[in-house]
């Protein structure tokens, strides 16, 4: 049952003065009078919470491998801002997660309370990592404040600070946490021992890595804490890959299929008629590109790059790159000429959706999470749709284990990679190994395969802007032209005749103005796009909260 979001919680906490003898408890209204008294309603509370986790989202526009319109986060041209809804939503999730911890401190509350300050501690710990990554030290705040209180007008914490009590609640959270396999039927989807542990490893990849990048003392211990955190998820039997659809689970993971799999380890569930979504229909999400950094990012079926490769077919036809390549590229992206079911545009229709080019801006079309429902693919016929949006998959977990170890010792064996990358590798049926021996005899880096998986596996998943930035290779990356398919000196050009009628959107001469020099489309050119290193690895501090607080100091360069 997916009833964590079925029920609207409206706790109103009034803080008002009491006279003796007079009964002052609202009729209309929860109080602290009448509320917070058993498990049930620190169990009402903590629903609440669940609203935090993200839905599906465009989250890699903000980077290199994906794009919708020119994005002032990719190509930096965003500016100070007066709010922030990030950092107001972080902060308002906070002060729920400290009221129920509070609370859940009372002596006289029953056992059963322990579980669900657990919950507020992951909670409170996942609004903390979303201010942390982008903001670095934020306030630290874990009581709850009235207008009075001084904490309001404290300085921001240091980054080590708010990382510290990420890991700390994590820790804490996940010993009154459940494993995920003792969860009842009516309880599935909520946080888990797994769930606290993932994220821990998450956050600790994250500060060790960006510490290592930047020369910080600390980054080791961040990266003991990765690999113990993973090794834990990794040995606890609670999860595994999603392989109920062979060789096309990878693409029917990111679908109604992959739903409550034993890959799932923390999801934004959703129910149809309950809580829906219209995002999947496949032509809203044609404004979701990937770009040629992303297709060329898939390694050949021999294990090599595309520069490198003999079995790579080139640019020069519509389908010639997608052939012998990782099979995850084709789960990825559509292979022109492919049908996809569409209500109202059948089969025969030839190359949907390349016909009619709905957004031609990079010519790549997202196939992962486009439904196998034909009314899920359909712009206005899927008003409420279900499927839900992972957000710590047991995958990722297999990553950070991966890169974790690697960065911490300089070295992986072919035995911690025979448990983490090959695994992945395996179930997306890709016939070749990442080995030591392998990286060494065709003069590869594994620092850069282990990146490189990493990519292809969770692209278009939101992890790629944050990846640039705590490996610091943003000011590099996200400065360069933003590219499509080739189109001029390839079939693109060639007509698409419906009725007669040439219907390819890449026939006119125009489009050569669009392209490079080798004839690749350009949809945004790196000269406007400037990343800089002292600046922009961090974002604004909302200004309104910096007039409002004068101890708050700005990120640097802002």
């Amino acid at each position: 049952m997916k009833n964590i979001f079925i029920i609207s919680i409206a706790v109103v906490i009034l803080l008002t003065g009491c006279s003796k003898g007079l009964d002052l408890i609202p009729k209309d209204t929860m109080s602290d009078a009448s509320f917070w008294k058993t498990a049930d309603d620190f169990k009402m509370g903590a629903n609440s919470l669940y609203y935090s986790l993200e839905g599906l989202g465009f989250g890699d526009t903000e980077s290199d491998i994906a794009y919708n319109v020119n994005n002032s986060v990719s190509n930096s041209t965003y500016q100070t801002s007066e709010t922030n809804g990030d950092w107001n939503n972080a902060y308002y999730y906070i002060r729920c997660c400290n009221n129920i911890i509070t609370k859940a401190k009372d002596a006289t509350l029953p056992q059963g309370v322990k579980v669900y300050a657990a919950e507020a501690k992951f909670f409170r710990a996942y609004s903390y990592w979303k201010l942390l990554k982008l903001f670095g030290g934020v306030p630290l705040i874990t009581e709850v404040l009235d207008i009075k209180s001084e904490a309001l007008y404290a300085p921001r914490a240091s980054r080590k600070e708010i990382a510290d009590l990420i890991i700390k609640d994590l820790t804490e959270a996940a010993i009154d946490l459940p494993v995920r396999k003792s969860l009842s039927a009516s309880d599935r989807g909520r946080v888990t021992k797994g769930a606290a542990d993932a994220l821990r490893a998450r956050v600790a990849l994250f500060e060790g890595t960006w510490g290592k990048s930047r020369g910080d003392v600390n980054a080791n211990a961040y990266l003991d804490i990765a690999i113990e955190a993973s090794n834990t998820v990794m040995n606890s039997t609670q999860y595994a890959l999603y392989n109920a659809k062979g060789a096309d689970s990878y693409r029917y993971l990111f679908i109604e299929e992959g739903d409550d799999s034993d890959e799932g380890i923390l999801d934004r569930r959703y129910e149809k008629d309950i809580e829906g979504q219209v995002y999947p229909a496949l032509i809203q999400r044609s404004g979701y590109l990937p770009t040629k950094k992303l297709a060329d990012m898939y390694l050949c079926t021999d294990g090599l790059p595309v520069t490198n490769s003999l079995l790579f077919q080139g640019y020069n036809t519509r389908t010639s790159e997608f052939q012998n390549r990782d099979p995850r590229m084709t789960m990825t992206m559509i292979i022109p000429g492919k049908s996809v079911g569409v209500v109202g545009y059948p089969t025969p229709i030839p190359n949907w959706p390349f016909y009619p080019q709905r957004v031609p801006n990079t010519g790549y079309i997202i196939y992962k999470y486009s439904s196998e429902n034909v009314y899920a693919n359909t712009s206005g016929e899927s008003p409420n749709f279900q499927f839900d949006n992972h957000l710590i998959r047991y995958a990722e977990v297999l990553l950070i284990n991966a890169e974790a170890t690697f960065e911490r010792n300089g070295t992986i064996s072919d035995a911690d990679l025979d448990k983490s990358i090959n695994l992945l590798r395996t179930r997306a049926t890709m016939p070749t190994k990442l080995t030591n021996a392998f990286v060494s005899a065709n003069g590869l880096d594994m620092r850069t395969e282990i990146r490189r998986e990493r990519s292809i596996e969770l692209a278009l998943e939101g992890f790629r802007y944050d990846d640039l930035r705590r490996w610091k290779t943003a000011e590099t990356e996200l400065s360069q032209d933003i590219k499509g398919i080739k189109i001029v000196g390839s079939t693109w050009t060639d007509p698409i005749l419906i009725s007669g009628v040439n219907k390819n959107p890449y026939k006119k001469s125009s489009w050569q103005s669009k392209t490079d020099a080798s004839g690749f489309i350009v949809v945004e050119s790196g000269t406007g796009r400037t990343f800089d290193p002292n600046k922009h690895y961090l974002r604004p501090l909302p200004t309104k909260e910096i007039l409002l607080n004068p101890k708050l100091e700005q990120n640097p360069n802002w």
